[in-house]
């Protein structure tokens, strides 16, 4: 690809997904499956030369559902190779459903202040009007401009810029699946350029000399008339966390409050919200299985991370070894880096 001198050097991780999906035929009969690497994404948006030099790495060729912590682990070492060898930004390309998943892990594992960008595609390159390309060129722009410096993992979709710590898929369908509802986007894209509104924190709490084998963390979300068998099989199964989405503000059905307190004193249980938005809360209610007699029995609070951010956290924290002091402490670092920024 000839480049304009002087431009920003950028390099493209693709990873798979609907960005990257097509067929043989050209048809929809047997379905699309990711076919394209970094190279033909790129190629497709010529655009792109006048932003950025461009490196493509195509990593992984997979549907996002296939991701692995280990995946994003070595996925992390190679972006921080490129940061130190001088590239100005990182954009992975990936499928949407584990993107919120993926970014965190990312924000979580790759430091210092140049971005990384997360996107991808909610309609595949054989239909009419693909999101795809759009996408990755906003990524590649937000990724090349010094405003994007020190706001850790970013989402861009849309045309509008999200941190990781907050996205979630809202829509199954929709172009603008991604939301982010306890804080909104950081900002947009005009005329091809990033406007940011207001700058998260960089994260504190961040797992530090991850390993290889990353432990197994359950997830479970409950609902009105569960029981605790779920939650009493936990430790049994060989999970080494359990992150628990309660409803509304951290609240469980009174029936399962032993199981979670016998399991908070064997692993790691984490406490979040299965609203998707809003903070945990921690001292409002008092009746059994509220969050206050939760906290009390030994359970983590998520914050504002909800729960499958909060199983990555504790995931990757579990993989440095982290024992329940730690990863409680990691949690709040975590927390207390966004609450203080807001006040101040």
């Amino acid at each position: 690809m000839t480049v304009q001198a002087g431009l920003p050097q950028v390099t493209v991780f693709s990873l798979g997904g609907t960005i990257a999906s097509t067929n043989d035929s050209g048809g929809d009969a047997g379905g699309v499956t990711p076919r394209l690497g970094a190279r033909e994404l790129v190629d497709s948006v010529p655009q792109l030369r006048e932003v950025a030099e461009l490196e493509t790495v195509a990593f992984r060729r997979t549907a996002s559902g296939d991701l692995t912590l280990r995946d994003l682990v070595s996925l992390a070492t190679e972006i921080t190779k490129r940061f130190e060898s001088g590239t100005a930004g990182v954009v992975v390309t990936q499928g949407t459903d584990t993107i919120e998943e993926t970014s965190f892990a990312l924000d979580l594992l790759v430091r210092g202040p140049r971005p990384v960008v997360v996107t991808g595609a909610m309609r595949n390159p054989t239909l009419a009007g693909p999101d795809g390309p759009a996408n990755l060129l906003a990524a590649v722009q937000v990724a090349a401009s010094p405003q994007a410096a020190g706001l850790g993992t970013l989402v861009v979709f849309g045309d509008e810029i999200h941190a990781a710590r907050f996205v979630r898929k809202t829509h199954t369908s929709s172009p603008a699946t991604f939301r982010s509802l306890t804080a909104g986007p950081l900002g947009w894209m005009v005329e091809g350029r990033p406007r940011i509104a207001f700058r998260a924190p960089e994260l504190q709490g961040k797992p530090t000399a991850v390993g290889d084998e990353v432990p197994a963390v359950a997830l479970l979300k409950l609902t009105i008339g569960d029981d605790s068998r779920l939650v009493e099989q936990v430790a049994a199964l060989g999970y080494a966390g359990l992150v628990v989405e309660a409803f509304g503000g951290g609240h469980v059905p009174a029936r399962v409050v032993p199981a979670l307190e016998h399991l908070a004193g064997r692993l790691p249980v984490v406490l979040a919200s299965r609203t998707g938005g809003g903070e945990l809360l921690r001292e409002t209610y008092g009746f059994p299985g509220s969050e206050r007699d939760l906290l009390s029995r030994g359970l983590i609070p998520a914050g504002f991370l909800d729960g499958p951010k909060a199983r990555i956290l504790l995931s990757l924290l579990l993989a440095t070894g982290a024992g329940p002091a730690s990863v409680r402490d990691a949690f709040e670092q975590v927390n207390v880096s966004v609450t203080a920024h807001t006040a101040a």
